[in-house]
């Protein structure tokens, strides 16, 4: 087509402006916000086809589905019935285990022998006839001096070892040097050695001698004569 061709058609078109579209409406509707909303009723379809009639058909029986589903569920609520409760089985009682009998702990009885005061009253009288034991312990030596303390002290060993050896025979518990080490075995007698120092543990216990310790082997006490007053140990003297 030539450039004149062109121009001519051109001018044409400018010359016959198309027609206006039709409006279903002249007074169209305005929102809220005071703009108008057209409605294009070309939009909707004039009749409907087999895609929305299928459409429709599925909506349909969804909903009956969806019906007939709660149905069963309410039916079936209102039939059910709580169920008693199964009874509990009894308790089967449980046989106690049988008491052992307590071992029977014999008891050892412990005879305490009554000491007579005369043999006491004895030996009293005799450290003071010898010794004047009492004398001496009851004094009050503070106002001496040691000298003198040291020469009554003197006397009075000298008379005690005297009744010692008279009235009782001694001997040593232990015949070993003291100093020297020693064993007990196991089951020793508790009575005659004394444990000292860090005692830990079960016999044997080694260890080293402080002390042999004394034993009686033998008492010699004077007789009494009959009606004698054994608890004058030192009668009054008087001077004429």
């Amino acid at each position: 087509m030539s450039a004149q061709a062109m121009r001519a058609a051109a001018g044409a078109s400018e010359s016959n402006p198309p027609a206006a579209a039709e409006t279903p409406s002249q007074n169209p509707q305005k929102n809220p916000e005071g703009k108008s909303m057209e409605i294009d009723l070309n939009l909707i379809p004039a009749k409907l086809d087999a895609v929305h009639v299928g459409l429709a058909a599925v909506v349909v029986a969804l909903l009956l589905v969806q019906v007939i589903l709660l149905s069963v569920a309410v039916i079936a609520l209102l039939r059910r019935r709580p169920e008693p409760a199964a009874a509990a089985p009894a308790a089967v009682p449980v046989a106690e285990p049988a008491k052992l009998p307590e071992p029977v702990v014999k008891k050892e009885t412990v005879v305490l022998k009554e000491s007579t005061p005369d043999a006491a009253l004895q030996l009293l009288a005799l450290l003071q006839k010898e010794a004047r034991f009492v004398d001496f312990v009851q004094e009050n030596v503070a106002q001496y001096s040691d000298a003198e303390i040291g020469a009554a002290a003197r006397v009075v060993h000298e008379g005690c070892r005297k009744v010692i050896g008279q009235v009782f025979e001694l001997a040593p518990v232990r015949t070993e040097t003291e100093g020297s080490r020693l064993t007990l075995p196991k089951g020793f007698d508790a009575a005659s050695v004394r444990l000292a120092g860090n005692v830990v543990g079960e016999p044997p216990f080694t260890g080293t001698l402080v002390h042999r310790g004394w034993k009686v082997e033998n008492i010699r006490l004077p007789k009494v004569a009959e009606g004698h007053d054994t608890r004058i140990i030192a009668p009054a003297e008087v001077e004429l």
